[in-house]
């Protein structure tokens, strides 16, 4: 396998495909497949013709995290571990902030680093023998692709803190009840109903809905005056580009 087939990009009308492509180190990330990542999501934001994006991986996995073998062989990677939004992550896309969705589809291990970037989508669909993880507590390794932030406020403080402290495994049907999943589907269909998904989405119109997908990332940041001054901006914002309509 070479370093371009890394990342694989397919389309599928409005909606965009990004696979990690290395099922022999059960999609494990090192620093070119970071690199690469970053620039597909880049590019799909970029996109005109995209609406949606499905994230997902080959082999039967989503993303084991960051592959140790070559941060231990002094990888580059390891050393993206301070940036603000729109900088590349150790895992790559981590800390961008996209105008449009990206939905996850999460077959076997989505773990460490790789529970990171399904932490980083906006909806995950994940199969019923999925295993979400933070197993670098293992290892001695921090979560520094926002996974701190983000876990907490997915699923609350009490369980997230049970998820970082123990280390332990959350199988697809817990993941379901604590919110970390949005949809459970058969073992080998994950891909599938994320398209079907994706699609049902970019179906919507486009400019109301990312206004209001930003309005309620943004709130996260704010307090609630500016929330909902925020909420105000793009509804009038919107308002405005469709006037026309």
């Amino acid at each position: 396998m070479t370093d371009i087939d890394a990342v694989l990009v397919e389309r599928d009308g409005p909606v965009t495909i990004v696979s990690i492509n290395r099922p022999h180190c059960r999609n494990a990330v090192d620093g070119a497949t970071a690199r690469k990542l970053f620039d597909a999501f880049r590019a799909f934001d970029a996109d005109a013709n995209a609406s949606v994006a499905v994230f997902t991986g080959t082999g039967g996995y989503f993303c084991a995290g960051a592959d140790l073998k070559a941060v231990a062989a002094g990888d580059p990677n390891k050393k993206r571990e301070i940036g603000g939004h729109d900088t590349i992550a150790p895992m790559g896309p981590s800390r961008l902030r996209l105008s449009k969705p990206v939905i996850a589809a999460v077959e076997g291990f989505a773990v460490a680093g790789g529970m990171e970037l399904a932490l980083w989508t906006d909806m995950r669909v994940v199969a019923e023998d999925a295993t979400f993880g933070i197993f670098c507590r293992r290892f001695g390794v921090p979560l520094i692709d926002l996974g701190t932030i983000r876990l907490p406020r997915l699923i609350g403080h009490s369980q997230a803190i049970d998820l970082i402290l123990t280390g332990r495994p959350v199988g697809g049907p817990e993941a379901l009840r604590m919110g970390l999943a949005n949809r459970l589907v058969p073992k080998g269909e994950a891909r599938a109903h994320a398209i079907e998904l994706a699609k049902e989405i970019a179906r919507f119109p486009q400019t109301c809905l990312r206004a209001d997908r930003l309005s309620a990332l943004r709130q996260w940041d704010v307090s609630e005056e500016e929330a909902i001054a925020n909420e105000m901006r793009g509804g009038l914002e919107v308002r405005r580009r469709t006037a026309h309509i």
